[in-house]
């Protein structure tokens, strides 16, 4: 199984920091996830990628949005995808990209502070 495969597979790192502690294992995978976010261009890419059309973007309608080159932007598109926050897929000479809306659930699932108790 691949390291993108392991990631968006994985189920843990859903308990809100604020509920319980992460383990070790847990916040060394998430800290490489909201490290490829981190960046201005990789988190300008996956916001490109989910709100275009079908939720699918190919790299020629993405790299248009940027002053970089082309090795440039396949570099950010790379880590997006090597930390499992988006898939691509090759048809003929283009990647079309996707987001895991899953993974992305998996972020803010962390994040949600403890609502336990708070009133309206």
């Amino acid at each position: 199984m691949s390291k993108q495969s392991e990631l968006v597979a994985s189920s843990e790192c859903c308990t809100p920091l604020a509920v319980e502690p992460l383990t070790g294992h847990q916040a060394a995978e998430l800290s490489r996830m909201f490290k490829a976010l981190a960046d201005p261009v990789r988190l300008r890419l996956l916001s490109l990628i989910a709100s275009h059309a079908g939720g699918e973007a190919c790299v020629c309608d993405v790299t248009g949005a940027f002053e970089l080159t082309g090795p440039t932007i396949s570099h950010h598109l790379r880590v997006l995808r090597e930390t499992g926050l988006i898939t691509g897929q090759r048809r003929g000479t283009w990647i079309y990209y996707r987001v895991h809306p899953e993974v992305l659930a998996r972020l803010s699932a962390v994040l949600v502070p403890e609502t336990a108790g708070v009133t309206a």
